[in-house]
C-alpha cells in the first residue's frame, strides 16, 4: 500500500522560509516521478514542483527562482525548499508520486504565509 506523508508546514511570515518533506513507503521510490502540488481556496489543484528519476526538475513560472525541489533516493523522501515566502504561496501542499499515470497523493500540508 502507498503511503506518502508530508511534514514540516506551517505559518511563516513574509519573506520567510520553510522546507516540506515528503516520507514515502509501499514503492519502489527510485523509479517514480515525485512532485509538489499545491491548492489554495477556492482553486484548483496545480502543480509546483516536480523531480524525475533521472533527477531533471520543472517548477512553476510563479515559483521558480524561489522553491527547490530535491529528493534522497536512500530515504524514500522528497523536499521543497521553499524560500522568500509570499502571502500568494498560502495552500496546502500536496506530495504526488507518479509512475507511467499511475499516481498517489499525500494527505497535504498547510503553509501559510502571513504577517
Amino acid at each position: 500500500q502507498v503511503q506518502l506523508v508530508e511534514s514540516g508546514g506551517g505559518l511563516v511570515q513574509p519573506g520567510g522560509s520553510l522546507r516540506l518533506s515528503c516520507a514515502a513507503s509501499g514503492i519502489t521510490f527510485s523509479i517514480y516521478t515525485m512532485g509538489w502540488y499545491r491548492q489554495a481556496p477556492g482553486k484548483q489543484r496545480e502543480l509546483v514542483a516536480a523531480i524525475s528519476r533521472g533527477r531533471s526538475t520543472n517548477y512553476a513560472d510563479s515559483v521558480k527562482g524561489r522553491f527547490t525541489i530535491s529528493r534522497d533516493n536512500a530515504k524514500n523522501t522528497v523536499y521543497l525548499q521553499m524560500n522568500s515566502l509570499k502571502p500568494e504561496d498560502t495552500a496546502v501542499y500536496y506530495c504526488n508520486a507518479d509512475l507511467n499515470g499511475r499516481v498517489s497523493w499525500g494527505q497535504g500540508t498547510q503553509v501559510t504565509v502571513s504577517s
